[in-house]
């Protein structure tokens, strides 16, 4: 085998793996049952409860 062969083999194997590997996470990003799972993480940043009235919001120095 030369080194042509090898890489050939090996850049059309990862290009498999990683499409195959990509079909899955859409899969699994789609898939029904973690869409609730999905939302209340898109929501926790607007749910959060713990702001502090005493903190002041930073203007980068200006009045």
């Amino acid at each position: 085998m030369t080194y042509h062969t090898v890489a050939a083999f090996t850049q059309s194997l990862s290009l498999v793996l990683f499409f195959v590997l990509f079909i899955g996470v859409v899969i699994y990003a789609l898939w029904p049952g973690n869409r609730q799972k999905f939302e209340h993480a898109a929501r926790m940043p607007l749910d959060s409860d713990d702001h502090d009235p005493t903190l002041t919001r930073d203007t980068g120095g200006r009045n």
